[in-house]
């Protein structure tokens, strides 16, 4: 076995870039490279060198040598920036300490200061072993972490810095979907609410549209944003497609659900074909949004029973006739099978949900926290069709990017069953093809491990708050690009309002502290203080008779 480096091998060490300047611009190294491997490489650190820095003013350097923290190396004129992702002791007497790291990017170094600038990502020559290794200071940090001439926004500081501003690149996060995870209680809410809110400052005639399962951004964007729910949301039934009227109306399953939805596909093509724009159309199919009455479908399905033909199997019929008056006779459904619903108003809905023109208000929320469970998926599959469809169709147009944002993702989108659903499927046809036609994906999720594997791999760019689950940190690790690995080994210890961002939206994987968000632009999303509530006490006979009677009347 092959004797182990001591603490003289520092004292071997050479610089592969000729003289330093000055001891003022450039802190002393702190180590040696050891091994060289392509991405992933391998440094030797002084114990004695990091603990000389504890005292020093600079917080960064301060951090020198701690996983997730930077280190830099000269080659000729150039100093390679490189992360830190694990540590060991590496002799028996405690004086070196091994380092595996990960580059992230090179920049130039001045001539007369010898300090980095022009930083960009990716590596054109490598260091040789022996090469002295040197901490990462607060000025190198703003070259590197300092935001181009492309269009950006600011969402917090780059950690541990206090100033130096961590920004979002919004045409490349955009243009390739992001995500945002993080366990609950982490502050995942008001990190959205804040980069919404952001893009909203850059771009107030935007076009967001997003998914509230909770009703908790509706508080965050009264100002800047249009607010719609059950009660003023009057989405028509007849937007939906065929396989959407499939999940609302079929109660069937196995072969008898062939053979429902083939009844109900030719009975909704007569009863659309009866309408004055359906005869307007002179191939007209299934999936076109035509107005159409549903008491037209039910009078077609009702003849088509009556056929001599059909005498000997009126069940399916009946099961169609029964289900669709049940949905037309139940409150709940009236934001969207209203009687009022059968004009033509697809061009005002639009112009509603996406923002055209925005009105100085570019987002949407859609509370869908009172739509019935049974149909909410169905909702989400309809606005998020509508959205796609949308771009398709207006592809010969100026063009009007959508930005759809689905909080609570994994319920949509699950592991494994993506394409069981109409909301899946369009979800992932977003996913990988949205932004050829202009449609962004935003999804926040509490449990990525319970989403599809190949929906968070399209996303460009991951923001991850702390996890505390396992699973959910593998899954991450594995969508993440290898330089990020340094960086994920600290997820589990991440704080509140702390994320880790890598991937085309910044320029090298970033630890961030959110920015504090003002109380009128946060999310109604606070945890109860059980304490102190259950100290309060009265009143509780009026609070049960007031809830029996919202409860009854279904919130109407």
């Amino acid at each position: 076995m092959s004797q182990m480096p001591g603490s003289d091998a520092f004292a071997r060490a050479v610089s592969l870039g000729g003289s330093l300047p000055s001891a003022d611009a450039v802190a002393a190294p702190i180590g040696v490279v050891f091994a060289i491997a392509g991405s992933s490489s391998r440094v030797l650190l002084d114990r004695a060198s990091i603990g000389g820095l504890l005292d020093d003013p600079d917080p960064v350097v301060v951090a020198a040598g701690q996983v997730g923290s930077q280190v830099k190396m000269r080659v000729g004129g150039t100093w390679l920036v490189a992360n830190v992702r694990s540590l060991k002791l590496e002799d028996a007497v405690g004086t070196c300490i091994a380092a595996e790291i990960d580059f992230l990017g090179e920049g130039d170094q001045e001539t007369l200061t010898g300090k980095l600038h022009r930083f960009r990502r990716g590596v054109t020559r490598y260091p040789m072993p022996g090469c002295e290794v040197f901490p990462i200071t607060t000025s190198d940090l703003q070259q590197i972490y300092a935001a181009d001439d492309r269009a950006n926004i600011t969402i917090g500081t780059v950690y541990p810095t206090e100033d130096i501003p961590a920004a979002l690149y919004v045409d490349a996060m955009l243009g390739k979907h992001f995500a945002l995870v993080g366990s609950t209680g982490t502050g995942k809410s008001t990190g959205a609410a804040l980069i919404l809110h952001r893009i909203c400052e850059l771009a107030p005639q935007g076009h967001i549209v997003m998914i509230d399962p909770h009703g908790e951004y509706a508080a965050a964007f009264k100002a800047n944003g249009a607010i719609y729910d059950v009660s003023n949301l009057q989405m028509p039934y007849w937007l939906m497609n065929f396989e959407e009227h499939c999940e609302v109306f079929l109660t069937s399953s196995g072969s008898a659900r062939q053979f429902d939805a083939d009844i109900l596909a030719k009975c909704l093509l007569a009863a659309k074909a009866k309408s004055r724009i359906g005869q307007e159309i002179a191939k007209l199919t299934v999936d076109a949004p035509i107005p159409y009455l549903l008491s037209d479908l039910t009078a077609i399905i009702n003849a088509e029973m009556g056929k001599m033909d059909r005498a000997g199997d009126t069940a399916p019929y009946l099961r169609l006739k029964t289900k669709i008056d049940e949905i037309k006779a139940d409150p709940r459904y009236g934001f969207m099978f209203s009687g009022m619903l059968v004009a033509d108003t697809m061009a005002g809905f639009l112009a509603r949900i996406f923002r055209l023109p925005g009105d100085g208000k570019p987002i949407s929320i859609i509370d869908v926290s009172g739509v019935p469970s049974e149909i909410t998926s169905v909702v989400v599959a309809v606005l998020a069709r509508m959205t796609f469809d949308f771009a398709i169709w207006s592809r010969n147009e100026p063009q009007r990017p959508i930005l759809l944002v689905c909080e609570e993702a994994h319920r949509y989108i699950p592991a494994g069953q993506e394409t069981s659903s109409a909301v899946g499927r369009i979800l992932g046809r977003i996913a990988k093809e949205g932004r050829k036609y202009g449609v962004s994906l935003g999804l926040i999720t509490q449990r990525p491990s319970d989403l599809a594997e190949g929906v968070l791999s399209q996303c460009g760019t991951i923001i991850a708050m702390r996890l505390n689950n396992d699973r959910d940190q593998a899954f991450v690790r594995a969508a993440m690009p290898e330089g990020a690995r340094g960086f994920l080994d600290s997820i589990p210890a991440l704080r509140n309002r702390e994320c880790i961002i890598c991937g085309e939206g910044v320029t090298i994987p970033i630890r961030v502290s959110f920015d504090r968000l003002e109380d009128a632009k946060r999310p109604a999303s606070n945890d109860p203080l059980f304490s102190a509530l259950w100290r309060d006490v009265g009143g509780e006979d009026q609070i049960i008779g007031r809830t029996i009677q919202r409860w009854r009347a279904q919130g109407k």
